[in-house]
């Protein structure tokens, strides 16, 4: 038994330790404003060559659109994601014309503040990496950053 499972990492571990460090990280931190508003800053940083999708695309037959998915919570209620300008080119992958980030990108998340104190905004961010060549199955990186009370 303890072969067999030896085996499975000699066999897999090249692939899982690919995938773990992989082309595209993340980053998450909460931002208070003087004012009070609060935003979540999603960052994205990408490796030479490689990029991830826009929020929306301009068809449903290509790759999967980034998306962000906030956790219902009693103390806040997040708004509409706001993206960066993306980039627009002809993916050879798709053979069609779409919307991408690549390099660093950071996408904003306003919330609104329902408690008074401290709380924690989580969630997960999907996305889609690809560079010219190939595309990685999509993936979902959790999030959870803690607002302090004001």
């Amino acid at each position: 038994m303890r072969r067999a499972i030896l085996s499975l990492f000699v066999l897999l571990g090249p692939a899982l330790a690919a995938l773990a460090g992989g082309p595209i990280s993340w980053s998450f931190e909460a931002i208070t404003a003087a004012d009070g508003k609060v935003e979540v800053h999603l960052k994205v940083t990408c490796e030479e060559g490689w990029h991830i999708y826009a929020l929306t695309l301009p068809r449903d037959d290509g790759p999967i659109p980034t998306a962000v998915r906030v956790n219902p919570s009693p103390d806040h209620v997040a708004g509409s994601v706001v993206e960066p300008k993306p980039e627009e080119a002809y993916d050879p992958n798709f053979a069609m014309d779409l919307r991408f980030h690549g390099h660093t990108a950071v996408f904003i998340l306003p919330v609104e503040r329902l408690a008074k104190g401290a709380f924690t905004v989580s969630g997960e961010v999907e996305y889609m990496a690809c560079n010219d060549k190939t595309c990685l199955p999509p993936m979902a990186v959790p999030f959870s950053v803690t607002v302090p009370a004001p």
